[in-house]
């Protein structure tokens, strides 16, 4: 077992690709035509001794890196002594009024800062942008777009004729290469075929060819020009509620301003991800993301202006303490230049994904909560902390074609596990396995174990369990258990997770879930701000937003005692938001409370570095504002809490005076 690949990923190689294929989330990330593996490392030095052996490197930040393996040389790739850490990517899912007047923003301007995000960059990393809607444009109708990366477009996709009808005349960088019928250069179809520097996915385009599309006379003219689209209006929405603007007409093109509406930052400028979709699920990767995270901090730092990212994404793989490379990256990216990074605690508060409890030295029986369990909150129903063992109930749904169940636990502790199907077959896992993998049938599921250890940069140890059909298309449905008895107890915590709400039936989900400790991750990195969501109508915390820890003191992984999540709430309940048909509709998720923040940060960076009042105001010190000007909300009445955090955004209260 080589203890530099994450569980996940030594599961996988150790399955064959057919099963793979029948679980949701083994399989992300090999790519079955080119026989390739992309994986997520972390090394130091130099990797370029990897390309005599066909591995493609794309560098990212804080020593981190996309590799693009050949599926038989992943064990060889992770012996390099440059290697520290390696990771396969997971699938991360959407976290899915006027955003400003309950954040206490509009009062900005009775008192003489007159903040509108202007000098500052907003990132967006999402399903793209409807860039031709006016409030993404400046009064004369050119774009607020600096750059747009679509990861989704291959390069070599283009036309060679340009639109006009004239065959592409080659030239060299920088200069025209003439002109069709329509009057527009050629020169831009070449340039515009390209990756950002040092990647090597999608096209990348600047506000130069976003304007020369927006002249377009005709949509047809527009897409041959820029052929990015925002199909499912996530990403636009996002935008507009961080940073839109639209001051009631005067825009030009086809979509005609004649609805006033403000985003949180009406004037920053943008930086647009369209995130890759991998699979006909249509959700990106975790390298999707990290990819987007160095190249717009990359930007920033190009353009020299501060910088505040958005994602509002989430995923429920891994156990939640900061320990996984994706989070560690978070708290790297945010520590580079003056950043900012804002992330959605997701929407699988109440989606009963998760379950916690503690078993005891002594006594009998347990349901599998009722324990007060450090870092989790209380949870209301069981038989307390003297349950020597505890019996985890899943409600499996029908149609359910996959279901993974992961169980985190101190490496101290030694548990025995016995697995019940629905029609009462059971199985006792073993207590180790070589090389960790391990197969069992109940009844017509197929289950897939990988009895992890602790690695270099995770304490906790992992038991995952896959649940795929065997020999038909769905798993057993009905209620499934998980028996735990003591062997050895030393905390005798444990933690289950289900995959997020997106990825599983509704009705799918633990008996007696713990709603602590639901944040998605990476919000759950340390540096990064955290954001839920309440019910602006109610003033009261939305039951869907993800719940982390106030104070927390697990003993398993990194996660530090005092640590705080969520920061802060905003408003997600019926947020207006642009729409990719011109229109503004209300929206609901912590997707759409995330971005009311990253304006707010991108005000409070315009207020202290570009207006000069505060130098160093980013990270950290952007958090702890923030917070300070938080407000309590109804309810709520020892802040902070694992719903809300330090309260309610309200951005005048944030500012000194």
């Amino acid at each position: 077992m080589n203890q530099k690949l994450e569980d996940l990923l030594q599961l996988a190689l150790q399955t064959s690709e057919e099963t793979r294929e029948r679980t949701e989330e083994l399989n992300v990330g090999f790519n079955g035509i080119e026989r390739t593996w992309e994986l997520i490392v972390k090394y130091h030095g130099s990797l370029d001794v990897l390309s005599v052996l066909n591995v493609q490197i794309e560098y990212l930040i804080a020593g981190y890196a996309v590799l693009t393996v050949p599926e038989g040389l992943v064990e060889r790739v992770a012996e390099l002594e440059e290697i520290e850490y390696v990771e396969k990517p997971k699938r991360f899912f959407y976290e899915v009024t006027n955003p400003v007047a309950d954040s206490c923003i509009q009062q900005l301007s009775g008192q003489g800062f007159s903040l509108t995000g202007k000098g500052v960059l907003v990132a967006v990393l999402d399903s793209g942008i409807d860039y031709r809607l006016p409030v993404f444009r400046h009064s004369d109708g050119s774009t607020r777009i600096r750059y747009l990366w679509d990861q989704t477009l291959r390069p070599d996709t283009f036309s060679d004729v340009d639109i006009g009808g004239e065959e592409r005349r080659p030239g060299t960088e920088g200069e025209s290469t003439g002109t069709g019928d329509n009057g527009m250069s050629t020169e831009f179809v070449e340039s515009a075929r390209r990756p950002p520097a040092g990647f090597r996915q999608g096209v990348e385009f600047d506000a130069a060819q976003i304007n020369a599309a927006l002249q377009a006379e005709t949509p047809q003219q527009q897409f041959m020009l820029l052929p990015t689209v925002d199909t499912s209006g996530h990403g636009t929405a996002v935008a507009g509620i961080a940073a839109g603007y639209s001051g009631g007409g005067g825009n030009t093109g086809p979509f005609g301003g004649t609805q006033y509406y403000s985003g949180a930052a009406p004037e920053a400028e943008l930086l647009i991800v369209k995130l890759g979709l991998p699979d006909a699920a249509s959700f990106p990767r975790t390298t999707e993301i990290m990819r987007g995270v160095t190249w717009a901090v990359r930007k920033a730092q190009e353009l020299q202006m501060p910088l505040a990212i958005n994602l509002s994404f989430g995923n429920s793989y891994g156990a939640h303490d900061g320990s996984s490379l994706l989070e560690r990256f978070m708290d790297n990216a945010a520590e580079i230049g003056r950043t900012v990074i804002c992330v959605g605690s997701g929407n699988d508060g109440a989606s009963a994904g998760h379950l916690a409890g503690r078993l005891g030295r002594t006594g009998g029986a347990g349901t599998g909560s009722g324990q007060t369990v450090p870092g989790a909150g209380r949870i209301v129903s069981g038989t307390g902390t003297s349950a020597r063992t505890a019996d985890v109930e899943i409600a499996v749904g029908e149609y359910e074609s996959s279901l993974s169940i992961q169980l985190w636990k101190n490496y101290s502790d030694v548990y025995r596990i016995r697995l019940r199907a629905p029609g009462g077959q059971e199985s006792e896992l073993p207590l180790s396995v070589e090389n960790g993998k391990y197969t069992l049938r109940l009844e017509q599921t197929e289950v897939l174990v990988y009895m992890g250890e602790p690695t270099p940069y995770a304490a906790a140890q992992e038991i995952y369990l896959e649940l795929i059909p065997d020999r038909r298309r769905y798993i057993n449905s009905g209620v499934w258990t998980v028996r735990l008895e003591g062997i050895e107890i030393v905390t005798g915590q444990y933690y289950f997770y289900l995959p997020s709400a997106a990825a599983r039936s509704a009705t799918t989900g633990f008996y007696r879930p713990t709603p602590e400790v639901t944040l998605t991750i990476p919000s759950t990195a340390a540096k990064v701000i955290t954001v839920g969501a309440y019910d602006s109508t109610y003033d009261a915390y939305a039951d869907f937003s993800g719940r982390g820890y106030a104070d927390a003191d697990r003993t398993i992984g990194v996660v530090t005692s005092g640590l705080v999540k969520p920061d802060l709430v905003a408003p997600g309940v019926g947020v207006t938001a642009p729409d990719i048909y011109g229109s503004y509709l209300p929206v609901t998720g912590t997707s759409f409370a995330t971005p009311i923040v990253t304006g707010a940060a991108a005000l409070l960076m315009e207020w202290g570095i570009v207006q000069g009042n505060a130098p160093f105001l980013y990270g950290e010190k952007v958090k702890a504002y923030l917070r300070k000007g938080a407000r309590p909300l109804r309810g709520e009445t020892e802040l902070p809490n694992d719903r809300v955090g330090w309260g309610a955004l309200c951005v005048s209260s944030s500012l000194p005076g």
